[in-house]
C-alpha cells in the first residue's frame, strides 16, 4: 500500500502547482517515462526472438516433434 500513498502524495503536490511551465514539464516527463516503460517492459516471446542460431532452432523443433507431438495410444487408457 506504500506505493498508493506515494501516488496520492504526488497528486496532492501536483494540484498545488500554479505554474503552466512546471505542469508542461511534468506532463512531458510523464509521457517520456511511460514510453520508456513500454519499451523496457516488453513481455512474451519477443525478447527471446533471434537468440538461437538456425541450427539450434531446427534442433529444438526436431526434439519437440519427436517427443511432444507423438501420440502413444496406450497412454490414453
Amino acid at each position: 500500500m506504500y506505493i498508493e500513498a506515494k501516488k496520492l502524495h504526488i497528486i496532492e503536490e501536483v494540484l498545488k502547482i500554479n505554474n503552466d511551465a512546471a505542469l508542461s514539464a511534468l506532463e512531458s516527463f510523464l509521457k517520456k517515462s511511460k514510453s520508456e516503460e513500454n519499451l523496457t517492459n516488453k513481455s512474451g516471446f519477443s525478447e527471446f526472438s533471434g537468440i538461437w542460431s538456425k541450427s539450434e532452432a531446427e534442433e529444438i523443433e526436431k526434439i519437440i516433434s519427436e517427443s511432444c507431438e507423438t501420440i502413444h495410444p496406450d497412454d490414453w487408457k
